[in-house]
């Protein structure tokens, strides 16, 4: 059964705040609000429904187990119900449908299987250990398609047949013995004067002969040498294989992660990433006609803008005129791209390919002649900084979210030709284009209805810290807002449309899940509570989401903490979230829920706390999203000290007494701030932080800053480590010693740099357990000590109180 997940917004564990309560039963403490987070009970969450729309599951945890259960409620009794064993393992996985939906197949445990939707009854098509995946059905529905060991296999549903469509061997293919002319003479000579020999090399070859007659014609080899093979499909005619060939580097220097505190007791390396540009896959697509047995790339030069610079190479004019190497030049002048496809239309008559560039400053939709490989751009969308926003996504391996409509040839995608991620059509026949929604805000997670006329997607157009449900024509118009309580929703369409099933949050109240009509002024019903009754003896803070200006004229948004009884000239502390594509100045449960809690006993303490979404971050269109390219540590920092200064002038907090603190993109932030601004910070607590970002991955890093050997301005203004000489307050480093994502190697550089600069107001406090994501209540514990006590001995003037 397919559910339908319009938003999936980060913890499965996120578990809260609050009902308001009439009094206050116990203080709060960093021991109690990081302890294991089931203490506060746990939201349900891996929603899906049955095949008849009749029963909806969901893992929950209301008994605080060591893992959650499966539950279930039917449509007419809410009340949930614990799943056994045998039937949570009976159930299907999500796959995909044939098109009337009666029948479907899925992957379950590197096995296939098939389901009559109708009489929910299930075969297994594969029982192998080779994994078999990605099944899908042919285009005439008579065969289940799908992946075992890098080859495609037809499975036939008349009889239960399985056939081998695609012959791909790894390395090279074996070379036939080359003879001398004396071994050739030496042959021939044996053939002549042996009769014996002679017969029997005729029986051979004619043995040979009929066997490769009577033997079924095997699939073409296609030896794959030193490359990885993907995206292989069937056309629907089925006279065409397509694939994709993928080249690595042949040497490839992985930073090491040394695990000291093992179970062997020796120190263990882990796996871990490279650096920045240290890593380039090549792509190539490719037509396989099974007609003529011939394999032929598809060709990618004739895209328009393929060989396309970015801006930014102005800023190195020395660069290109060193640049004699003719071979090279013209190597150079077509960038390296990755296509993705073909995407079908429901009738088989033609076919969209998208390609991306390895720079991610385009993305290509194309039409497609599978028989000629011939392709002809439909729409372009270019970026300067990087391509990406809701249902575009990040990353050139990435194609983004598209469809075809009712009509066989027009397509739905999403662009921020207009600064925002919007819904849009293109025929592929007239190329005419539409803009089905327009405005100053995002569109997300579309989804086409059953019949192909409505759309359903998500979209924070009420407001930028709320996400709702909205039901669209396919040919536009005014959208319906099926949702309506301020804060977000992740809807779950049932499988006849019925329904919807939510997971629902608002600002103080964690996700809950409830059940309501696909219509718009339905009420949600409620399905789980899920708090325990520890957590709600706390009045929780609801805080407020506001904006203020930028020195740039732009609004900031932002949540802000402050004491009910505001302290004249107080301490602040500001909070920097996390970056990837992340918002958390908005109206619904945060992911940071221990960050959520701690400022809550921050202004239990006097403090005033403002959590600021910063230029990078989600929810604000393209402007916004790429405000930080070619300098993290630009406006997304001018923001933050704009919001120092707002808190001074607007809320009454002594400049000389703010602090900031932050994990991750919020540690990186927190250094510079600490670096660049040190009469603006008085303290900081930097965790798990990128210090040099020319140390860091590849498709993050990459987009915003180009690489270090191309852009090295970018990452000389970006990077922390070239400005801690400025350092004045009082800096707190915290590092896992086991952090794969962002390397202990990070912290460690930096530190030396401040001990040769002979800087003394700094700690780093190590956890030799954990990765970048700390998991252990001790390590959580520990951490928030050391932030809470630097707060309140550096930003605490003599006489403050709680």
């Amino acid at each position: 059964m397919k559910h339908i997940l319009f938003y999936c917004i980060f913890l499965l564990f996120v578990p809260s705040s609050i009902f308001a309560q009439t009094s206050q039963l116990a203080p709060l403490t960093v021991e109690k609000i990081m302890r294991d987070p089931k203490w506060m009970g746990t939201s349900p969450s891996d929603i899906f429904w049955s095949e008849d729309s009749k029963q909806l599951f969901f893992k929950w945890n209301p008994d605080k187990n060591a893992a959650d259960s499966l539950y279930t409620v039917s449509v007419s009794n809410l009340t949930p119900a614990k799943v056994s064993p045998t039937k949570r393992v009976s159930l299907p996985a999500e796959g995909t449908y044939n098109r009337t939906r009666s029948e479907k197949v899925y992957e379950k445990n590197g096995d296939i299987y098939w389901m009559d939707t109708k009489k929910g009854t299930t075969r297994q098509i594969t029982s192998t250990q080779a994994a078999e995946v990605n099944p899908v059905f042919s285009f005439d529905e008579k065969k289940v398609l799908f992946t075992r060991e890098d080859n495609l296999f037809a499975w036939y549903l008349a009889d239960g047949s399985t056939v081998q469509l695609t012959n791909f061997k790894k390395g090279k293919a074996k070379e036939e013995e080359k003879k001398t002319e004396a071994d050739k003479w030496l042959n021939k000579d044996q053939l002549t004067f042996f009769e014996v020999v002679k017969e029997r090399k005729e029986k051979k070859e004619l043995t040979e002969k009929i066997t490769k007659a009577e033997k079924p014609k095997a699939p073409k080899e296609i030896y794959l040498d030193d490359r990885t093979v993907s995206a292989i499909g069937l056309s629907p005619d089925e006279k065409y294989i397509t694939y994709r060939l993928a080249k690595s580097p042949k040497t490839i220097k992985a930073t090491k992660v040394p695990s000291y505190v093992t179970e062997s007791g020796y120190t263990e390396d882990l796996p871990a990433r490279v650096k920045v540009a240290n890593y380039q896959t090549t792509y190539e697509f490719f037509v396989y006609d099974i007609a003529k047995d011939t394999m032929l790339a598809v060709s990618t030069k004739e895209i328009p803008g393929i060989s396309d610079k970015p801006d930014y190479v102005k800023e190195y004019p020395q660069k290109a005129a060193s640049t004699n190497d003719t071979t090279a030049a013209k190597k150079a002048e077509q960038r390296q791209i990755v296509l993705h496809g073909p995407y079908w239309s429901p009738d088989g008559r033609f076919s969209v390919m998208v390609a991306r560039s390895a720079d991610n400053k385009d993305r290509w939709l194309l039409n497609f002649d599978i028989a000629t490989r011939k392709i002809n751009v439909l729409d372009r969308q270019r970026d300067e900084a990087w391509v990406a926003g809701p249902g575009i996504n990040g990353g050139w391996t990435n194609p983004g979210d598209l469809g075809w409509l009712g009509d066989n040839h027009t397509i739905w995608y999403h662009s921020e030709a207009d600064g925002y991620s919007h819904l849009y059509t293109i025929d592929v026949v007239t190329g005419n284009k539409k803009q089905l929604t327009k405005g100053n805000y995002e569109v997300s997670n579309v989804v086409l209805s059953k019949d192909k006329k409505h759309f359903f997607y998500l979209s924070n157009e009420v407001h930028p810290g709320e996400k709702h449900v909205y039901k669209l024509p396919v040919a536009g118009g005014k959208a319906v807002q099926l949702t309506s309580g301020t804060g977000a929703y992740e809807p779950y369409l049932s499988p006849d449309e019925k329904y919807i099933a939510l997971r629902y949050s608002s600002a103080t109240k964690p996700w809950e899940l409830f059940l309501m009509e696909n219509k718009a002024g339905a009420k949600p019903r409620q399905i789980t509570q899920s708090l325990s009754d520890e957590f709600k003896s706390y009045t929780w803070r609801e805080p407020e989401v506001l904006s203020f200006p930028a020195r740039d004229g732009a609004n900031v948004y932002a949540r802000l903490y402050k004491p009910a009884k505001v302290v004249p000239n107080g301490p602040a502390v500001i909070f920097v979230h996390g970056a990837g594509y992340l918002q958390n100045a908005h109206k619904f449960w945060s992911q940071y829920f221990r960050e959520y809690m701690f400022h809550n006993l921050l202004v239990d303490n006097g403090y005033t706390v403002l959590d600021i979404d910063y230029r990078g971050s989600a929810g604000y269109g393209r402007d916004w999203r790429t405000g930080i390219y070619r300098h993290m540590g630009g406006k997304d920092l001018t923001d933050h000290v704009d919001g120092a200064k707002f808190l001074v002038e607007k809320q009454g907090v002594d400049p000389k007494r703010i602090g900031i603190y932050g994990g991750s993109y919020g540690g990186f932030i927190t250094l510079m701030a600490m670096f660049t601004q040190p009469d603006v910070f008085k303290a900081g607590g930097a965790l798990r932080s990128v210090t040099d970002w020319a140390h860091y991955n590849h498709p993050y890093t990459s987009n915003i800053l180009n690489e270090p050997h191309t852009d090295s301005l970018a990452y000389a203004r970006s990077s922390p480590i070239y400005y801690a000489e400025g350092l004045k307050g009082h800096l707190l480093m915290c590092h896992g010693m086991l952090d794969v994502n962002v390397h202990f190697q990070d912290i460690v550089r930096l530190t030396q740099r401040l001990i040769e600069l002979k800087k003394d107001n700094w700690e780093l406090a190590v956890y030799p357990m954990e990765d970048h994501a700390f998991v252990e209540p001790s390590s959580w514990t520990d951490e928030y000590k050391r932030i809470f006590k630097l707060f309140e001995e550096q930003l605490k003037a003599e006489g403050d109180g709680k």
